[in-house]
């Protein structure tokens, strides 16, 4: 059982035999892979050439299964319950949405002016960005499916406990008000054929590929960076175990990027093999995605000041314990 996991994580997520026919390449061509250069031409190559393969594959089946659930149905979906069993359902709704936080703030949007509580809307904000198949899959090719699923769980209950909280603090007068006077227009949903929704999962791939294909690039350029130019003692004096504050630096430093976890999948891998905390790792990914400055812009365009404050406090520090608590189990993981 054992070997197929690891045959699992790194040949078919991690893509080793990849890596290997790169090097080979590589090293046909003259270049020195163990050199600085060759190292991080091979590096760059490798981990774009895969983020792409399983960006393109990931986004293909999301967006098929996206497809059953258009916001209407969503909006039905989440209007039937109520309680702890309601922010589970928001929750767990986006981690069939968009990957970034920009796209999912419509969305966002648009449940609050159908007049679905504020706390359920904000389990899904929160979700939405942070857990997905994505997440799931992604994480598997470098930290292993036991780190995966863990992050899943907890970033689960951070959108349930968040969403929770901001309902029992009752801030729907926080809401802009021209939010509650938008008009939801129910549109007919049609029963799309298979036909249908593979060309609507094709057109996705397109559209996702050439939104985030520059911060792919930018992303893996600075993992290359980092894995191959930046000395190893020098990156863990600031985000090593002997820094107490390493995970709030990482949030903080995360916060005004803005890319999803495609984006950030290379800066992760380049900090692992640096010997950074997996919860250091993983505080630095969550607040790109769930914090970053445009979308608190975006954001701040719906709610007003103390809810978009109220919301940023609840999920960093929601972030900086999750990231503490990895940095304490990491090692039981692996």
């Amino acid at each position: 059982m054992r070997v197929m996991l690891d045959f699992l994580q790194y040949q078919i997520l991690g893509m080793r035999w990849l890596n290997d026919g790169i090097g080979f390449l590589l090293s046909s061509l003259g270049l020195d892979l163990g050199g600085r250069i060759g190292a991080s031409l091979q590096f760059f190559v490798y981990d774009v050439l895969k983020i792409l393969i399983l960006l393109s594959f990931l986004i293909y089946v999301i967006s098929y299964i996206q497809s059953y659930f258009p916001p209407e149905r969503t909006k039905r979906i989440l209007g039937r319950f109520s309680g702890w069993k309601a922010y589970t359902l928001a929750a767990l709704l986006g981690t069939v949405t968009p990957f970034c936080s920009c796209s999912s703030i419509p969305l966002f949007i648009g449940f609050t002016s159908a007049g679905l509580p504020l706390g359920l809307t904000f389990s899904f904000l929160i979700s939405s960005p942070l857990v997905d198949l994505g997440s799931l899959i992604l994480l598997s090719s470098i930290f292993g499916f036991p780190t995966a699923i863990a992050y899943v769980v907890v970033g689960l209950v951070l959108a349930v406990l968040g969403g929770a909280l901001i309902n029992l603090l009752g801030k729907e007068a926080d809401i802009e008000p021209f939010i509650r006077t938008i008009q939801s227009q129910e549109s007919v949903e049609q029963s799309l054929a298979a036909t249908d929704r593979r060309r609507f999962a094709v057109s996705q791939v397109k559209s996702t590929v050439h939104k985030v294909f520059w911060y792919i690039i930018v992303g893996v350029g600075i993992g290359a960076v980092i894995h191959n130019w930046i000395p190893a003692s020098w990156i863990l004096s600031i985000l090593g175990s002997s820094n107490p504050f390493s995970v709030v630096l990482a949030t903080l430093v995360g916060v005004p990027m803005y890319a999803d976890i495609f984006g950030t999948l290379p800066i992760a891998e380049a900090l692992w093999a640096k010997g950074v905390g997996l919860g250091t790792i993983l505080s630095f990914m969550m607040g790109v995605t769930a914090l970053s400055l445009p979308s608190l812009i975006l954001l701040r365009k719906a709610v007003k000041p103390r809810l978009l404050g109220l919301f940023f406090v609840i999920v960093t520090m929601g972030i900086i314990l999750i990231g503490y608590l990895f940095n304490m189990i990491g090692p039981y993981l692996s």
